[in-house]
């Protein structure tokens, strides 16, 4: 193991750790875009059966601690998608 795959490692581990400390909504946030790479908050909400503002507030406790990224739907400008930047998971 190379030593930038080791430092990727210790990330990975520290934003699931990170990620623990958070409220149920977020973890089910984080888990669903584990498995599905990369979503906008209506599909997120429609995945998880979570109401939409429960979403949005999982999404920016995971943006706080920065275990998610947004970026803009290149389809519909208006959307944002989201990415879980942990790859490894435990």
């Amino acid at each position: 193991m190379s030593a930038s795959e080791s430092a990727g490692t210790d990330a990975d581990a520290a934003g699931w750790d990170a990620v623990r400390e958070l409220p149920p909504s977020a973890k089910l946030v984080a888990k669903t875009l584990e498995y599905n790479d990369t979503l906008t908050q209506s599909q997120l909400a429609e995945e998880t059966l979570l109401p939409p503002r429960t979403v949005r507030y999982g999404l920016n406790r995971l943006e706080e601690v920065g275990v998610v990224e947004s970026r803009f739907s290149f389809s519909d400008a208006r959307k944002r998608i989201y990415t879980l930047t942990i790859d490894e998971s435990r």
